[in-house]
C-alpha cells in the first residue's frame, strides 16, 4: 500500500519544517548557568552545540515568560518578556542567535488558552466588579445554584472557581470563572476583540523583533467553548473517580485502540475542537504570512478521530498538529500500522506534513511505557511504591521505536534526553513532586514531574553537570551519572550514537520528504515500509523473524554495525533497521 504524502495543490511544499526533526528543551531541566537548581536560557546556549551535533533541525523552548509557576511556566503572567528566574530579553536573543549561527531554528511555546491569574488583564477584572468590560477577556459566568455547569478541571475538580472569596465583595456572590487547568490559570474569552488582538501583537513582538522560526500552540483544541457552555458527558473528574497513580494493566490492545484514556478522554465535550478555533488559526496565518510565510505554527490538539486533527493543517490554519495517536500507540504491529495508514491519509488529504513523536513533557518518557507489558496504562505516572518497569526491555523497545519513526516522511519531535536512553524518574519521592496534578487530585494522579528531571550532562559533579552546584528543582536519580552524553559520546553502541547515525541517514537520504509504502508480505509480529529506496523494517514480537529482501544495511537499533549486503533480513526481538534496497527491490 503506497500513501501519498504531498499532494501537489498546496504552496508551502517547500517550507523547512514539513520533513524537520525539532528538539523539545523544557528549559527549567535543561542547564542551569547560575547555581539555584533551575535551568536558565544562558544555559541552553551554552548547549546548543550538542544539538547542531545531534543533527536536529530546531529547538522548541517551553515557556520562558515571567510565571508564577504555578504549572511550570504554563500560567503566564506577561507574554512579552522572560521570566527572571530564566535570564532575560538579551539572554533570549544570545540563544536565537547563538542556534542560527548553528543552523537551528528556534520554535518557542504560545499558550493562548489561559493567562495566569497575576496577568495584569485577570487583576484589573477582578477589581473592576460584574459585567464590567474588563472582565471581558475571561470567561465570567453568573449561577446563584452552584457552578454554571458540571465542567471538571484537566488538573482535578471543578472548573470554575468562585469570584467572591478573591475580592470580598458581596456583589461577587454567585459570580463564577473557568480555568479548564488550575485555578490560577484563568481560562481567555476568545469572543473577545482585544485577546484576538494582544496575540496578533505577540506574534509580531516574537517574530519581526526576536528571529522566533515558529510556535508551538498550547491547548490549541481548546480556544473555543461550545455556545451556551453546555454540561458535558465527562463530568467534574475528568481523571475519573477509580483514577490512580499505578500502572494499570489493561488487555491486549486491539488494532485500532491507540489511547490510554478510555472511552473518555480528559480533554473531550464542549470545551474542546470547536468549530471556532479555526478561524483564530487563519487570522494567525494570515498575520504570519504577511511577515514571514514560513513560520511554523504547531498544535498541540489531543483530538480524534485523525480526520478532525487533520483540519487544524489545512493550508490556511497551522503547519502541522502533534500526532497523539501515533505517541500513544501501544507497542503492538497492528496497532502501530493502522494509526501511520490512517494519519498519512488524512493528512495528505489536505497536502500536509504529518509529524512523529514518542515522548513529550507531558507524558511518560517511552523508555519507560515500553517496558511495561502492552495495554498497561502509565497516564497517571509512576512512583516508587508502583510496579516497576523492565528498563532493559523499554530501553530496547524505545531504540526500535525511534529509528522506525525517524524514517517515517514528515516532520519528528524529541524530547529532551531521549537521545540519551534516559528513563521516566519512576522513584521520585512523593514529597518531591511539584505537579499541580499531583496536588488537585488528592495525591490520586502523581501528574509529569518523572518525565521533568533535570538533565546529566556529566558522569560525576555536582548535580551531574546541570549546573554549577548540587541543587536541582527536581532530584535526578543516581544511576543517570552512567547516561551522561561525555560517557556515551565514546561508545558506538550507546542510545547517543544511534540518534546521531539515525538523523544523519535520514538527512542523506531525504526520508523525510519520501513516500511511504506499508509491505503486506511480512511476519505477523513485524512492520515494515519503503520510503523510496530505504526500508525500514521492525519487529515487535519476542522472538527473531525473517523479511525477504535484499539491501545493505543502513543503521541498527541494537547495535552499531552498517554496510553489509544481506540476501535476506533477519530481525531480532525488538529491533528495528533500516536497509538500503537494491534497484530491483
Amino acid at each position: 500500500m503506497s500513501i501519498p504524502t504531498v499532494p501537489a495543490h498546496r504552496h508551502d511544499t517547500g517550507a523547512w519544517c514539513r520533513d524537520a526533526v525539532i528538539y523539545q528543551v523544557y528549559p527549567r531541566s535543561f542547564a542551569d548557568s547560575d547555581g539555584d537548581g533551575v535551568g536558565d536560557l544562558a544555559g541552553i546556549t551554552a548547549h546548543l552545540d550538542h544539538l547542531a551535533e545531534l543533527g536536529v533541525d530546531a529547538v522548541w523552548l517551553s515557556p520562558f515568560y515571567p510565571s508564577p509557576q504555578v504549572d511550570a511556566g504554563y500560567d503566564v503572567s506577561d507574554y512579552f518578556d522572560v521570566e527572571p528566574e530564566l535570564g532575560t530579553l538579551d539572554d533570549f536573543d544570545a540563544l536565537v542567535a547563538r542556534a542560527h549561527a548553528l543552523g537551528l531554528r528556534v520554535v518557542i511555546d504560545l499558550v493562548p488558552n489561559h493567562t495566569s491569574d497575576q496577568h495584569p488583564w485577570f487583576a484589573k477584572a477582578l477589581a473592576a466588579g460584574p459585567e464590567s468590560p474588563e472582565r471581558d477577556p475571561y470567561m465570567f459566568r453568573y449561577s446563584e445554584d452552584g457552578t454554571p455547569n458540571n465542567w471538571g478541571s484537566l488538573f482535578g475538580g471543578s472548573a470554575w472557581e468562585p469570584v467572591e472569596p478573591l475580592t470580598g465583595r458581596a456583589e461577587d456572590r454567585g459570580w463564577w470563572y473557568l480555568h479548564l487547568f488550575a485555578p490560577e490559570q484563568p481560562d481567555l474569552n476568545w469572543d473577545d476583540e482585544g485577546v484576538h488582538e494582544m496575540f496578533r501583537d505577540f506574534l509580531r513582538f516574537w517574530v519581526v523583533d526576536h528571529g522566533v522560526d515558529g510556535f508551538r500552540v498550547d491547548v490549541a483544541h481548546g480556544l473555543v467553548k461550545a455556545p451556551g457552555l453546555p454540561d458535558d458527558a465527562v463530568g467534574p473528574d475528568r481523571w475519573g473517580v477509580e483514577a490512580s497513580s499505578s500502572p494499570a494493566e489493561g488487555a491486549e490492545p486491539a488494532a485500532t485502540d491507540t489511547t490510554d484514556h478510555g472511552p473518555k478522554p480528559p480533554d473531550s465535550g464542549p470545551a474542546f475542537d470547536q468549530p471556532g478555533v479555526h478561524d483564530v488559526y487563519r487570522e494567525w496565518r494570515r498575520v504570519l504570512n504577511g511577515i514571514r510565510p514560513d513560520v511554523l505554527l504547531v498544535a498541540e490538539a489531543w483530538v480524534g478521530p485523525p480526520s478532525h486533527a487533520a483540519l487544524y493543517v489545512r493550508e490556511d490554519e497551522m503547519s502541522q498538529a502533534f500526532n497523539f495517536d501515533y505517541l500513544r500507540a501501544p507497542w503492538n504491529a497492528d496497532a502501530v500500522r493502522r494509526v501511520i495508514e490512517t494519519s498519512l491519509e488524512e493528512n495528505g488529504a489536505v497536502g500536509a506534513p504529518t509529524t512523529w513523536a514518542l515522548s513529550n513533557h507531558d507524558v511518560v518518557r517511552h523508555a519507560t511505557r515500553f517496558g511495561y507489558a502492552p495495554g498497561t496504562r502509565t497516564d497517571a505516572g509512576i512512583g516508587p511504591g508502583d510496579p516497576q518497569p523492565d528498563h532493559e526491555l523499554g530501553l530496547r523497545r524505545a531504540r526500535a521505536a525511534t529509528l522506525f519513526m525517524l524514517g517515517l516522511p514528515g516532520g519528528a519531535y524529541l524530547y529532551q534526553g531521549e537521545e540519551l536512553g534516559l528513563p521516566e524518574h519512576t522513584t521520585m519521592p512523593d514529597e518531591a513532586r511539584q505537579d499541580p496534578t499531583w496536588l488537585r487530585t488528592g495525591h490520586k494522579v502523581r501528574g509529569r514531574d518523572g518525565c521533568r528531571v533535570p538533565l546529566p550532562w556529566t558522569a560525576d559533579g555536582p548535580s551531574l553537570g546541570f549546573g554549577p552546584n548540587g541543587s536541582t528543582w527536581l532530584p535526578q536519580p543516581a544511576e543517570w551519572a552512567f547516561l551522561a552524553p561525555e560517557v556515551q559520546a565514546s561508545d558506538p553502541d550507546s542510545p547517543l550514537a544511534l540518534y546521531r547515525r539515525a538523523l544523519a541517514v535520514r538527512r542523506e537520504r531525504g526520508l523525510g520528504r519520501g513516500t511511504a509504502e506499508i509491505l503486506n508480505d511480512v511476519p505477523d509480529m513485524a512492520l515494515a515500509i519503503r520510503n523510496g529506496s530505504t526500508l525500514l523494517a521492525l519487529n515487535f514480537g519476542d522472538t527473531a523473524v525473517e523479511l525477504d529482501v535484499v539491501g545493505t544495511v543502513l543503521v541498527r537499533s541494537s547495535d552499531a554495525a552498517s554496510g553489509d549486503t544481506v540476501e535476506r533480513l533477519r530481525l531480532e526481538p525488538c529491533a528495528a533497521q533500516w536497509l538500503a534496497l537494491q534497484a530491483d527491490e
